[in-house]
């Protein structure tokens, strides 16, 4: 039989990972299940290694069918653009509902917070330390990813090579204060809806922004093999939009939160 196709579309192999996926999501999930009510988190853990080493060899293949099968051609890329603006367009709504319930709490603080905000005995992060910083920071590493597109653009190796790799460190470091910020915390999740909110919010985008450093650093990682060119860098491209919406988040987080919530 031929394999030869007169179309440009991308039709997948036979592959073991979406069922395997699921088993593994099952797992998890059924070991949180027991985390939470047996407070033993083998099942749980079992469940997260069997993920990542699926994710692992998952994104395996595709980064060989795109870079040496060369089966992304410009129509799959097209369909891989929509589908990662429909993700981040998800996203947004995801973080909407955090800042509603914060402006819904905070705008009306009810009876049981002492109907003011923040709620008596809560004391608030300065926002002009840590968070100003890490303001600083994730701004700082928006402009280096843009370099490194535009030297990807511009077939310049060492500067689009250098430009990841201070994203990348820019990505670790945020992560590195913020988990500081954590412990330094003079408050708790269970420190009524302020502590729920803040939390939340900050947590979900701090989870936000170690997948983003990973997802740069898979992309420096393949940049350094030379898997990317001028015009088919879309693993890149949408690492860096991805990147670019957690900056947009954290300063909506920061202004709202840090500053004026505070």
């Amino acid at each position: 039989m031929s394999s030869h196709k007169n179309h440009p579309f991308h039709l997948v192999d036979m592959s073991p990972w979406p069922i395997l996926s699921s088993f593994s999501a099952m797992i998890t999930m059924m070991g949180l299940i027991k985390w939470f009510h047996l407070y033993n988190h083998n099942l749980l853990l079992l469940g997260l290694l069997t993920i990542m080493l699926i994710m692992y060899q998952w994104w395996r293949d595709i980064v060989r069918e795109s870079t040496y099968q060369g089966l992304h051609t410009m129509k799959v890329t097209l369909g891989l653009r929509w589908g990662m603006i429909l993700f981040i367009t998800s996203e947004v709504f995801f973080f909407i509902s955090f800042f509603w319930g914060f402006f819904h709490n905070s705008l009306a603080p009810s009876i049981e917070v002492g109907m003011m905000w923040p709620p008596k005995g809560i004391q608030t992060f300065n926002p002009l330390e840590i968070p100003l910083l890490n303001t600083l920071i994730l701004l700082t590493s928006g402009l280096t990813v843009t370099w490194a597109h535009h030297s990807l653009m511009e077939n310049n190796y060492n500067q689009a090579l250098q430009s990841l790799i201070l994203t990348v460190i820019l990505g670790f470091y945020f992560t590195v204060l913020q988990a500081y910020e954590y412990i330094e915390a003079p408050f708790t999740i269970s420190d009524s809806i302020y502590g729920s909110s803040f939390f939340m919010a900050t947590g979900f985008h701090g989870l936000h922004v170690i997948i983003g450093t990973t997802f740069l650093l898979i992309c420096l990682i393949r940049h350094y093999f030379n898997h990317f060119s001028s015009t088919h860098h879309f693993g890149f491209e949408a690492a860096a939009w991805y990147w670019h919406f957690v900056d947009v988040v954290w300063l909506f987080l920061y202004i709202s939160i840090y500053w004026w919530g505070s």
